[in-house]
């Protein structure tokens, strides 16, 4: 083989090999550990989690599920985190009683909207009905609507989906409209699935539509239709006067009745006593407080940071 040629086949054959085996540098990052509201998976995995990795030199893995269960394997060292990202106080107080959290803060909100399927046999119905020319509980209630939602057991939304309904059904003088849209509001196996595959179920046409937070179904490009403040719990204004009127129980895992109340919908992001990398948890709260956190946030569906922090 020429001089040249064999020059350039061993220059190749490093480079590939510069490909194929991992740098050692990349081999030695610590892990951040983030568990998170399942609803924030696109701007968590897309945006967020990259955005650290390259400002702290970490590697991001990051874990999602309802709120409350993430919280309840947390509190009892079942899970492992840097960072929690909460939707509504609830879960973090669950981290504060188990004496791993003291402060959280603000970084993003929310509203509740109903996604639906742009393919399904409703489609046309839940347009009108977004359009505002028919009411968009009547669309539930036609035969054969298959609606989707999320523990409310476990997982926030799950929670505040029964709390617009019964918001809905004063809101709009329709008594009863809740439990005869969602049926027994802690256990029916036709309507709830796991939060992170509930609008996976949407996109797939397993279901016609959906409860969801504006932010994650504007980050799966779904079309969706609007609530009224009044129901969306989407104005912390209004929780004393309007959305607190509004309570449900269900049966906790102690098997005693809990009664809920509503919370606004604002994520809260919080460093953990036991977290294995204090310094780059705290640099990722940073960022998401931060002008290229908040764009980030923004360019996924969500709104600003509401209220004070929680202590």
């Amino acid at each position: 083989m020429p001089r040249l040629a064999l020059a350039q086949f061993l220059v190749a054959l490093c480079a590939a090999l510069t490909l194929c085996a991992p740098p050692a540098a990349l081999a030695a990052q610590p892990v951040l550990a983030v568990a998170y509201a399942g609803s924030m998976g696109a701007v968590m995995d897309r945006a967020l989690g990259p955005a650290i990795a390259r400002e702290a030199q970490v590697q991001f893995q990051g874990r999602g599920a309802g709120a409350y269960a993430l919280a309840h394997l947390l509190a009892d060292r079942k899970l492992r985190a840097d960072v929690f990202v909460s939707i509504t106080p609830g879960p973090i107080e669950v981290l504060r009683q188990a004496g791993l959290v003291d402060v959280a803060v603000p970084v993003a909100s929310t509203q509740m909207v109903i996604a639906y399927s742009p393919d399904g046999p409703h489609a046309a119905a839940f347009r009108a009905a977004a359009a505002g020319r028919l009411p968009w509980y009547e669309v539930l209630r036609r035969p054969g609507v298959r609606f989707g939602r999320t523990d409310p057991t476990t997982d926030p939304q799950g929670r505040n989906i029964v709390f617009t309904m019964l918001l809905a059904q004063d809101y709009y003088h329709q008594p009863g409209m809740a439990a005869a849209l969602l049926g027994d509001f802690q256990h029916n196996a036709a309507q709830i699935f796991a939060e992170p595959s509930l609008l996976s179920r949407l996109q797939s046409g397993q279901i016609d539509a959906s409860s969801g937070y504006l932010s994650a179904v504007l980050s799966h490009k779904l079309p969706y239709i609007k609530l009224p403040a009044q129901i969306n719990l989407s104005d912390p204004a209004m929780q004393r006067d309007w959305y607190g009127k509004v309570h449900f129980s269900i049966t906790g895992a102690d098997g005693r009745a809990q009664q809920l109340s509503t919370q606004p919908l604002v994520f809260y992001a919080a460093l953990l006593k036991n977290a294995a990398d204090p310094h780059a948890g705290q640099a990722f709260i940073r960022l998401m407080l931060g002008a290229q956190g908040r764009k980030m946030f923004d360019a996924y569906g969500y709104g600003a940071p509401l209220g004070g922090d929680l202590r």
